[in-house]
């Protein structure tokens, strides 16, 4: 049986949640982005402009980067969100009721919605052609990188 603390996440429409510690005492951050308000607030475009893209990165990593200081060391990070099990399956990572998405896998779907960002018809895309999925990744992407977790954990079932 692992161990390890866990850091489970949740990427809501209106705000992203990181829920940590003892089941009794546990922590909970709530973090002011989600899928939908972030779509909403920063892509006018579908595809997203390169320019939109940028302005969404800058205003999740400010949201985000505050709670570095609040996260314990050491935790691993899970989910149950139906978006991050498809970004894992868009990954390659196959199929199964615990899916390890690796930093390196999101990098490689966040590099295809780079390239519908520039241009590249979504035809020839893996990735769905909506704005709140391509917020979704944006906003697991940056938490990823600025909170410092090499991979994120999805599990079958209300908690991971």
């Amino acid at each position: 049986m692992d161990t390890t603390p866990t850091a489970n996440l949740h990427i809501g429409n209106e705000q992203t949640t990181l829920r940590f510690g003892a089941a009794e005492g546990a922590t909970t951050l709530t973090l002011a982005v989600g899928a939908q308000a972030t779509a909403r607030a920063h892509f006018r475009h579908s595809p997203p402009n390169a320019l939109e893209m940028e302005n969404a990165i800058a205003a999740v990593e400010d949201v985000v980067m505050p709670a570095l200081r609040q996260l314990p060391a050491g935790l691993v990070l899970c989910t149950n969100d139906a978006a991050v099990q498809t970004i894992a399956r868009l990954a390659g990572v196959p199929d199964g009721s615990r899916m390890e998405l690796s930093i390196e896998g999101l990098e490689d779907c966040f590099n295809a919605l780079a390239a519908w960002v520039q241009g590249r018809p979504a035809s020839q895309g893996r990735l769905p052609q909506d704005n709140a999925f391509a917020a979704t990744l944006l906003i697991l992407r940056e938490l990823m990188h600025h909170l410092g977790f090499t991979s994120i954990r999805w599990v079958d079932g209300a908690t991971a």
